[in-house]
């Protein structure tokens, strides 16, 4: 299963507003991430053929990211990828933030008529709501949408589309191109959706959920086993709790990954694995050298796991060029770890050894 929230929207940003349900169009440079997100996704062998099904939610900024992830997935060849299998399905749909909706998120207006603290309980909480929309409001709309939402709410909603529309697709349907233990689906959601998601395969505690940063056009993947539909990575452990998760880093969204590094998110466990396709796992010198001197600039704050250092020490040892594949990678770790002083973790990190590999 691979994730991806939307690329940037014109209500991103620094003046950004509660968009929730409202409809608002991708930006150029959202345009431009999205196809990176999909050059990213096919050189790390998830080509577009072999996405057999692939979920957005209503909005446009979800149904055109998708659109443009999968043709840059099929590459100038469009191999193979047909534009019905995407399926748009509501219950995708960014947190719907009631009476505020469409309000820049640093109103003067909003903080004195509810306070900040009041703002910060909406936006950070499980369960705080705004107040909710009337039918004067001008962005308005019928069921199913609703008049307001938490996040609770929104992951009650999420957690059943993937119940019984995404894992079917996953572990059940007949007539797809791809038996169940090969296949590849891709949910193109929201921030909000992405993070419930998340939260849910990872069993997030709820005071942990508001530390999850989603940045705009990362891709985040998901393994998991057909009999059980449980995730199988590793779950590699931090402060900040544990996840399944692989985030696919590449040129292109390093700057998406220093933010959410900066904003305190979940991010670094397993940021250097290579990701890719089965057997054709690789990843270049090139990739970990330039992932390591992004993400150790000055202003980033501390690594929150060890997998910085011993991607340092790997990277000494290996050409620009030169090509490993998972299992050297996973050796090298290892090699590496033996040589890695504990004194450069932070007081509350973890080094696991699994069979996977150490992190």
């Amino acid at each position: 299963l691979v994730l991806l929230r939307h690329g940037q929207s014109q209500w991103n940003g620094p003046q950004a507003r509660f968009t929730g349900w409202c409809d608002i169009p991708l930006t150029v440079r959202g345009r431009v991430e999205a196809v990176a997100a999909g050059q990213l996704m096919r050189s790390r062998g998830f080509e577009a053929k072999r996405v057999c099904v692939a979920f957005a939610s209503e909005l446009q900024r979800s149904h055109e990211t998708c659109e443009l992830a999968l043709a840059s997935m099929a590459g100038h060849e469009q191999d193979s990828w047909n534009p019905n299998r995407i399926r748009k399905d509501w219950r995708l749909n960014e947190r719907h933030y009631g009476a505020v909706q469409g309000f820049y998120k640093n109103d003067p207006d909003l903080k004195r008529d509810y306070g900040e603290e009041t703002i910060r309980h909406w936006r950070r909480s499980m369960h705080g709501k705004p107040p909710k929309m009337g039918k004067m409001h001008k962005h308005y709309m019928p069921p199913p949408a609703p008049q307001t939402e938490s996040l609770y709410d929104c992951q009650a909603r999420v957690v059943r589309c993937w119940e019984d529309s995404i894992a079917p697709a996953m572990f059940e349907e007949e007539d797809l191109p791809y038996p169940p233990d090969e296949r590849t689906v891709l949910v193109v959601a929201h921030a909000n959706t992405i993070r419930s998601l998340m939260a849910y395969f990872d069993n997030v505690p709820e005071n942990q959920v508001q530390n999850m940063y989603i940045p705009n056009s990362v891709p985040i993947l998901y393994r998991f086993k057909t009999e059980t539909r449980q995730p199988i990575s590793v779950k590699l452990e931090s402060n900040h709790g544990g996840s399944h998760a692989r985030w696919m880093l590449g040129p292109e969204n390093h700057m998406n990954i220093r933010e959410a590094l900066s904003g305190g998110g979940t991010l670094t466990r397993a940021i250097f694995e290579a990701l890719g396709a089965g057997r054709d796992l690789t990843i270049t010198g090139r990739d970990i050298e330039m992932g390591v001197r992004e993400l150790m600039r000055d202003d980033l704050a501390p690594m929150d796991c060890v997998v910085m250092g011993v991607a340092k020490e790997i990277c000494r040892n290996i050409a620009p060029d030169e090509k490993i594949h998972y299992k050297e990678f996973e050796l090298k770790t290892q090699e590496a770890l033996e040589d890695f002083t504990l004194k450069n973790l932070n007081p509350s990190d973890i080094v696991s050894k699994e069979t996977a590999g150490s992190y």
